[in-house]
């Protein structure tokens, strides 16, 4: 018997069905990963299962019987769980407060503080998870703010785990701490429904898989039974004959040039130099020293010593608004809390980078600037019935080309693209390196920091390395190789 079972699930948004018919079964000690592309319905299913949205029409059972999920209290009563992509902590509450939220151990009706952190260090410790329960959230990086939602969920002793995008901001390490609880859990009989876009993970922990392509099912498989190219065939509905389409181009003399850049307990000695017409790769595990190396860069922080020179002139950026009047963009790794603001339309974002030169006498000239949000409309392929749409109501591969169409606007020289494909589907990705192969073959350059592996190998023209702040090892594309990449990652471990 199923330990849970939905039939015939029907959602609509303002008159549009976004859900059409969904099946979708979860057996008890089984991992079942949902994957399709963003926008194909894969949160939308599990958020009716875990009580944010009610269904219009359809069934669901549980154990065989059906039950009616009005509200999240509700999805709890019954044993469900759900770890969001979109992190939903409350920052300026403790680990333990978050933790708890809700259900804190109370003691004359007063919360009982000493057993709360108790309770919550106890439940760190089993997980193998070392952040202290009276932190901040605000104050935790985004991967701790990430195990701490997974250890949130876990600590309600659910029959049904959702994880929606659970690695996407955690190591490698964190990786293998999630899939020993995975592990435990399916010991457990909990039934875990598991969406992710990485492959490696879905084929390493899943026992099925089911593929949505907008809003219906597809296919469900064994895990066994079905390969990565079947799978990514029915996820977009096509072929994807390149994953990388790296476009060759010629590489020219240094665009920019940085010698011994440091910055106490954030990145050492730093020298490299960007070419023209080249992606130059940054690999590191997470906090390695890649992110603040390229705020740096960028003028968000100012290093202690060493020196930038860009065109064979020194600079020293003292804030982001002179970099981007030299040339440099750059795409951060959080787009929705860094790179847009999410209640306003998609022609606002687009524009906030550049509003200065769609002004004239302190007056915004709309004309043109609708006529620039268009056309990166059209070059950069977003899909969006209105400009003024909300931009939080575009998928993340669209809202990742928002994010970039506001810096295209500044017309560019240098892009820093941090984690450029993070938490977007294998089609949008195809469509960011097709962007990025575009851009560099017109004589520009990127610099790529990239978690991911198979992303940095396939798109970079050269690799180099960080390992605990240092700089460990440069590649050439012709010499890439996985093993020695990995390796470099520890060598100052």
């Amino acid at each position: 018997m199923n330990l849970v079972e939905m039939a015939d699930i029907r959602k609509s948004y303002y008159g549009f069905e976004v859900l059409h018919g969904v099946h979708f079964c979860l057996r008890a000690g089984t991992v079942h990963a949902l994957m399709g592309e963003n926008g194909a319905g894969k949160s939308t299913l599990m958020k009716v299962i875990a009580g944010i949205h009610r269904c219009d029409s359809g069934v669901i059972k549980m154990d065989g019987k059906e039950v009616d999920i009005d509200s999240p209290s509700k999805a709890r009563s019954l044993g469900i769980a759900m770890i969001h992509q979109e992190l939903s902590a409350v920052s300026e509450m403790s680990v333990a407060e978050n933790m708890f939220l809700g259900r804190e151990p109370v003691q004359m009706g007063f919360i009982n503080y000493k057993q709360l952190y108790k309770n919550t260090s106890d439940l760190l410790e089993e997980l193998g998870i070392a952040i202290n329960p009276k932190t901040k959230m605000k104050n935790l990086r985004v991967a701790d703010q990430q195990m701490v939602e997974i250890a949130k969920a876990l600590s309600q002793n659910a029959r049904v785990v959702i994880m929606d995008e659970p690695t996407s901001a955690i190591t490698d390490h964190e990786v293998e701490s999630l899939f020993r609880m995975i592990k435990d859990l399916k010991s457990r009989g909990t039934g875990v429904v598991y969406i992710s876009h990485k492959m490696d993970e879905i084929f390493r922990i899943a026992d099925e898989i089911t593929v949505l392509r907008d809003g219906e099912n597809v296919n469900t498989w064994q895990a066994k039974d079905v390969d990565s190219d079947t799978l990514i065939k029915n996820m977009v509905g096509r072929e994807l004959k390149a994953q990388f389409p790296k476009i060759q181009v010629p590489i020219g003399e240094p665009v920019l040039t940085v010698k011994n850049l440091s910055k106490a307990n954030q990145y050492e000695d730093i020298s490299f130099e960007l070419r023209k017409g080249e992606i130059l790769g940054f690999v590191g595990l997470v906090g390695s020293g890649r992110t603040e190396l390229m705020h740096s860069i960028f003028g968000l922080t100012h290093p202690d010593s060493g020196e930038i020179y860009l065109y064979g002139k020194k600079v020293q950026f003292k804030k982001p608004q002179e970099a981007i009047k030299n040339g440099l963009a750059y795409v951060t790794e959080d787009r929705k809390g860094e790179g847009l603001v999410l209640p306003m339309g998609v022609h606002h974002n687009m524009t906030l980078s550049s509003l200065k030169s769609f002004s004239k006498s302190g007056l915004l000239q709309q004309r043109r600037e609708a006529v620039s949000v268009e056309q990166q409309i059209k070059a950069l392929g977003v899909k969006v019935s209105n400009p003024k749409k909300s931009v939080k109501s575009l998928s993340g591969g669209n809202q990742q080309k928002v994010v970039l169409a506001k810096w295209m606007i500044t017309a560019p020289k240098i892009i820093i693209f941090d984690e450029p494909t993070r938490g977007i589907d294998v089609g949008a990705k195809a469509e960011i390196y097709k962007i990025m192969g575009e851009y560099v073959s017109q004589g520009y350059s990127i610099i790529m920091v990239s978690s991911e592996m198979p992303e940095a190998m396939g798109m970079s023209d050269r690799i180099i390395v960080l390992s605990n702040h240092k700089m460990s090892g440069e590649i050439n594309r012709d010499e890439f190789s996985q093993e020695s990449i990995v390796q470099m990652q520890f060598k100052h471990m």
